[in-house]
């Protein structure tokens, strides 16, 4: 069933031009199992946040953050994989925030200053404080949380667990770039924001040396991830089975992005190795794309319904 919450649109709207919204009892919950598409408030404005509810009504929740090119209207997760077949039985609540495009869902110093950007972007704020607080009233648990991203959301989702561990339970990071201090990188980051709405790299997190870098370093802040379940997985950058049929210059592309993954998924598994820190870290054949992230959410699953309870 898919429903847009149209009462906390009316809401939203009411306030940004200044009238006064009347307080309201929590909304209940939706039929279990159930589709929706809310609208939640934030710093940023409204945000829209797909859900699919717990299969019998549990109040645990997964988030599952998007890619670099992170679409506007939909999380690429509820078209690009099976993610909503596969978790359909569990009483876990699917949560994947739509947008954020080239955000490394951060908290930038201001707005981008190559791209006419006028919103700040505050995604962390937004995780961890708006959006839990406004699931809460739909029944959420604001602790038994699980996190997982893909490419752009893997890092982000390492060090949103670690610098909110009250939150989250487990954190999953797939062909993530979970090292960007790592040399040069940074100028890789630039690139692709360049590349991918005209975003400055240096209006999220400052300059290279800027404390922002290492608070946003998963490898870095490893210490932090200390008991936490993990699982941290990068394709080899070889093309396989389960790439699309992408033309050459994509192809060439996305093993090129798989291949620094891969790099930076071995610094990680190093780190955590040498400060006997437990995490599983799987370097496969395979390639910078959705399927091969669909695949790693399988393998996720178990330890995602473990660590929250949610069987």
């Amino acid at each position: 069933m898919r429903r847009v919450l149209t009462v906390v649109t009316a809401a939203v709207f009411v306030s940004s031009i200044g009238l006064p919204v009347a307080t309201a009892a929590p909304v209940s919950r939706t039929p279990a199992g159930g589709f929706e598409e809310l609208f939640v408030p934030s710093s940023m404005g409204p945000i829209k946040v797909q859900v699919r509810w717990a299969a019998r009504g549990g109040s645990s929740a997964l988030y599952l953050l998007d890619g670099l090119r992170a679409p506007a209207g939909h999380s690429q997760w509820t078209t690009d994989t099976d993610a909503l077949h596969q978790f359909a039985g569990d009483d876990v609540t699917l949560v994947f925030p739509v947008g954020g495009r080239s955000s490394f869902y951060t908290d930038w110093y201001r707005p981008s200053s190559t791209n006419n950007q006028t919103t700040t972007y505050k995604w962390e704020t937004f995780l961890t404080r708006e959006l839990p607080e406004f699931l809460a009233g739909r029944g959420i648990s604001r602790t038994n949380n699980a996190i997982v991203g893909a490419s752009m959301g893997g890092n982000a989702a390492l060090i949103l667990a670690a610098h909110h561990r009250d939150q989250f339970r487990f954190a999953g990071s797939f062909s993530g770039f979970v090292n960007p201090t790592y040399p040069w990188w940074n100028e890789a980051m630039r690139a692709a924001m360049l590349g991918e709405g005209g975003f400055h790299v240096d209006d999220m997190w400052g300059p290279v040396g800027d404390p922002a870098w290492s608070r946003n370093d998963a490898t870095i802040q490893a210490e932090r991830l200390r008991g936490l379940p993990m699982y941290v997985t990068s394709g080899n950058g070889l093309p396989g089975p389960l790439d699309p049929p992408y033309g050459l210059g994509d192809t060439v592309h996305a093993m090129s992005l798989e291949a620094m993954t891969a790099v930076a998924a071995g610094i990680f598994r190093d780190r955590v190795t040498e400060l006997d820190i437990s995490a599983r870290v799987d370097i496969l054949n395979g390639n910078h794309t959705w399927p091969y992230w669909a695949q790693s959410l399988t393998t996720a699953r178990p330890m995602i319904l473990d660590a929250l309870g949610a069987r």
